[in-house]
């Protein structure tokens, strides 16, 4: 996925930021030393269908980045952007504005671990979260904050956001996530301890001869056990001989134009 770089309108930029022109044409602004935007994240707000009367809450929402794809994409009325670093939630709101959608996405400075249907208004439709993923006893510390807290559980594991995600959904509503496989067995038992079950999940691979880089997973609220798995999704063509380049796989490209899984909608 391609980001361009913008450095224009730079009085919303602080010096340890940069603006970026990403997806769907939304106008990003990022830390420096912060996580960027990613496949990861794209690929979640692809995977969420679209509900344009539904509210949503995003937890961890790091730059707003996946409120911002949903609001463009028209895929939901109302998002609770819910983020614990007080940069990163002035930086949703900034974000929200600075592409006229600060009417759709609402920033939240707010512990997941403490979050509650009352600070949102009444209980959600859906919940989507990009988690950390790593361990705090596992990977290299990073030496900058923004992304140590970004990348570990830090400030909560899989189970505390799951739980949040279960205290905050009605009935009935969805909870939709990115993963890393290798944690599978930690997502699952979240799940259903926070009152919800797996019902649909993609595995995705860079390309055939690699193993599975993520897994985006759709549990559901009070729903019983059961689960389709689609067919997995390779990202990239095998790479031609002394090419340093990688070309998007048809199912992979169609993803990336239209912010939408289509045929992985089991």
């Amino acid at each position: 996925m391609m980001i361009e770089e913008n450095m224009q309108d730079s009085l919303y930029l602080h010096d340890d930021e940069r603006l970026d022109t990403v997806n769907e044409q939304i106008r990003l602004i990022q830390k420096k030393q912060g996580l960027t935007f990613g496949t990861d994240a794209f690929l979640l707000a692809a995977y969420i269908g679209s509900a344009p009367r539904a509210t949503v809450a995003d937890l961890g929402s790091g730059t707003g980045i996946l409120p911002l794809l949903l609001a463009a994409k028209n895929k939901a009325k109302l998002i609770h952007a819910v983020e614990i670093q007080p940069a990163f939630a002035d930086l949703i709101a900034r974000n929200a504005r600075l592409n006229g959608l600060e009417e759709k996405i609402i920033p939240h400075l707010c512990d997941v671990r403490d979050l509650t249907p009352a600070e949102l208004g009444g209980e959600v439709d859906l919940v989507c979260s990009n988690p950390p993923y790593m361990r705090t006893d596992s990977g290299k510390r990073n030496e900058y904050d923004e992304k140590y807290i970004a990348r570990h559980e830090v400030m909560g594991g899989i189970a505390d956001f799951c739980r949040a995600a279960g205290r905050i959904l009605r009935y009935g509503g969805k909870f939709v996530t990115v993963w890393r496989p290798d944690r599978m067995t930690d997502l699952i038992y979240a799940l259903r301890d926070a009152g919800m079950e797996a019902k649909r999940m993609t595995f995705v691979y860079a390309d055939t001869a690699s193993e599975p880089c993520m897994v985006l997973t759709e549990a559901q609220k009070g729903a019983a056990p059961s689960m389709r798995v689609s067919p997995p999704l390779i990202l990239y063509e095998a790479r031609e001989k002394d090419s340093t380049s990688r070309k998007l796989t048809v199912s992979a490209q169609k993803i990336y134009d239209s912010c939408d899984f289509g045929m992985y909608k089991i």
